[in-house]
């Protein structure tokens, strides 16, 4: 039997639980993902609209990883987490 889907996965338009998605018309957050751990779902909009991560380690992403820090230990209900994860 297959099961209902969440109406947060069709109002976000994402593919699933924990897959973050661009939003380029969005005015201010780049990305959205809709969370889910146990029990608890929860939509998540992140990233600064406009500009890009870097994937290595330059000083702007150390600035970014050492004030964010303790938020992106939070996990995966947080922005800073998410933000960590597919930006930088």
């Amino acid at each position: 039997m297959a099961t209902k889907k969440d109406s947060r996965l069709k109002r976000a338009g994402v593919s699933g639980f924990n897959k973050p998605k661009r939003t380029p018309s969005h005015p201010k957050k780049s990305h959205i993902v809709v969370a889910k751990e146990g029990d608890k779902i929860k939509t998540i909009r992140f990233g600064q609209q406009g500009k890009t991560g870097d994937r290595t380690l330059t000083k702007r992403a150390k600035a970014f990883k050492d004030r964010h820090g303790k938020n992106i230990n939070k996990g995966k209900m947080s922005a800073a987490y998410w933000a960590n994860k597919v930006k930088w």
